[in-house]
């Protein structure tokens, strides 16, 4: 599958949690660019259009927004 992006992803499976409000919800990394993510989510119920992907292992915090959602995958640019 072919997709617009400025940058290639690199499979970059790492644990991550989306934090907004005070709330965090876990999630997958399943690859990442320096423009964007691919998330891995149990469910996307309460997860808004924009949040922090907080990465514990790299001591990163991207503040982001949705690109796209399916099922249990999330699209994401980097702010």
């Amino acid at each position: 599958m072919d997709h617009d992006r400025d940058t290639q992803r690199q499979n970059a499976i790492r644990a991550g949690t989306i934090s907004f409000d005070g709330s965090g919800i876990d999630c997958l990394v399943r690859n990442m660019s320096v423009g964007g993510a691919n998330l891995e989510v149990e469910s996307q119920i309460g997860i808004p259009s924009s949040f922090d992907l907080v990465i514990n292992v790299e001591h990163s915090n991207h503040h982001c927004h949705v690109v796209w959602r399916k099922a249990r995958r999330i699209g994401v640019a980097f702010d």
